[in-house]
């Protein structure tokens, strides 16, 4: 119990003082207008209240990650507890603040659009190509995950197929709607029951004393029942990626980036909502590993229900909980998901909209580059979600490296303090580098042996940055 205690502690202390730190580097600006007077639509630039928009980025880019995600990863045992504190305060956080206020600075611009500036047109095109397909996939794993769901809760006529399809119409309407008609009034509901739930978790756990293992030196250990497969390093920080760091949170940053009326929010929002999902993490890694009795049992658990981590989060709501638990089961195993996939697709819009220079306040424009989107979504439906998934995890990390070294290719070419993001960059390079060699999905290699080439790469692209740096053109400015 000290350990997750301690944890929670760290992450306050994270956000009032590292974060403090990461806004002083990037240099906020009170007195700079923001995209959300300088540019507004009515649609998509719109100046919202920091505290709706808190609610909105949390729920953005919560969805299952900060839930399922920390669930797997707490088969690992108390070393997950290490990743979400540590994930979070010096990576996630760090990538989320940066990638919502450098869009801020460039006009709200999407991820892409700022990678290339900072990286090259060649990265640029690979980017918009990569972040679309990814939010494409993001999209469809979340349409079916929750008709499924929802199909086994209601009569037999109302089938998957059924609930497929309004959720598709849902996902249209936040698609196209100006994001204060539909997602601006929903989300913040959303957003603060997820934080209720987390809570609700919490009391009953710490009141009925359940297990929390200690992060003591003897479980310091991979505790996961198949660790020679499954290695502590790069597998937990990959399962573990929305409670620590994602790429996908880069995507959804600029959205709110949009919506910001001052750069003093931005810590609040970007560096603030990350806190707020690891400390989300962090509580459904500590019922996990004991609401079962302890982490061996929670894989034996996990092993027998097939890794269906929304089955646990059912039997952890509805066993502390009751009746109003088994809402909140649904709540996050349904609405949570459903709310990453609308703005993952928004997001694709938003992306086609700035290749495409194609303005968005008119519904005609909006509606050309929504149609494509879905039916390439629709299709993907049709693909098993578990393969959709494993691949998206990879990506996901992917994306987050790609936009952690721009980050430190921006400090660099502003002579601001690079090695904020110098160390998680080469770090993650390392992870989905040796993920990639290692993973079943991946090429299958030796662990021992994609360990090593996944961190003598990450040297190697250290080193490159430090020449690059050394020579690097004085054309870029903030």
């Amino acid at each position: 119990m000290f350990t997750f205690l301690l944890s929670i502690l760290a992450l306050l202390l994270g956000y009032f003082f590292y974060g403090k730190l990461v806004e002083k580097i990037f240099g906020i600006d009170v007195n700079r207008k923001t995209p959300a007077e300088t540019m507004t639509d009515g649609v998509d630039f719109v100046p919202l209240g920091w505290g709706r928009i808190f609610l909105i980025q949390f729920l953005n880019i919560a969805g299952l990650g900060p839930i399922f995600g920390a669930i797997a990863g707490a088969m690992w045992g108390p070393v997950a507890f290490l990743w979400i504190v540590f994930g979070c305060i010096f990576g996630g956080a760090v990538h989320d603040f940066f990638s919502g206020m450098i869009s801020l600075r460039m006009g709200g611009q999407s991820v892409p659009e700022i990678v290339g500036k900072y990286m090259g047109v060649g990265v640029k095109q690979f980017m918009r190509v990569f972040t679309i397909g990814m939010m494409i996939l993001v999209g469809a794993v979340f349409i079916m995950g929750p008709a499924k769901i929802i199909a086994g809760l209601t009569p037999d006529y109302l089938d998957v197929t059924f609930w497929a399809i309004v959720i598709f119409a849902y996902y249209i309407l936040a698609t196209l709607l100006p994001i204060d008609k539909l997602i601006g009034r929903v989300y913040p509901f959303f957003g603060f029951a997820i934080l209720f739930m987390a809570l609700g978790i919490t009391i009953p756990m710490l009141y009925n004393g359940l297990p929390i293992p200690e992060l003591v030196p003897a479980n310091i250990i991979n505790m996961n029942a198949n660790s020679d497969a499954f290695p502590v390093f790069p597998m937990l920080f990959v399962t573990i990626a929305c409670g620590a760091i994602s790429g996908f949170h880069s995507t959804q940053s600029p959205l709110m980036a949009r919506c910001l009326k001052n750069e003093k929010y931005g810590r609040r929002v970007f560096y603030g909502a990350m806190i707020a999902e690891g400390i989300v993490a962090l509580i459904w890694a500590a019922v996990a590993m004991s609401f079962f009795g302890g982490v061996k049992e929670l894989n034996v658990v996990m092993a027998v229900e097939k890794g269906n981590a929304a089955w646990i989060v059912n039997e952890i709501c509805n066993s502390l909980l009751g009746k109003f638990g088994a809402v909140l089961a649904i709540l996050g195993v349904v609405a949570a998901p459903i709310t990453s996939g609308d703005t993952a697709f928004r997001s694709a819009r938003l992306i086609l909209a700035d290749f495409l220079k194609i303005p968005q306040k008119k519904i005609k424009n909006r509606l050309m580059l929504t149609v494509p989107l879905f039916f390439v979504g629709f299709i993907l439906t049709q693909v098993d979600f578990s393969i959709i998934w494993r691949y998206m995890a990879w990506s996901n990390q992917t994306l987050a490296t790609i936009v952690l070294w721009t980050i430190t290719v921006y400090l660099a070419v502003n002579k601001k303090f690079y090695w904020l993001t110098l160390l998680p960059s080469v770090f993650m390079t390392a992870v989905v580098t040796a993920y990639l060699l290692v993973a079943p999905e991946g090429f299958k290699m030796n662990v021992q042996n994609g360990q090593i080439i996944g961190i003598c790469l990450s040297i190697v692209t250290a080193i490159v940055f430090m020449i690059w740096n050394y020579r690097k053109p004085k054309t870029i400015n903030n």
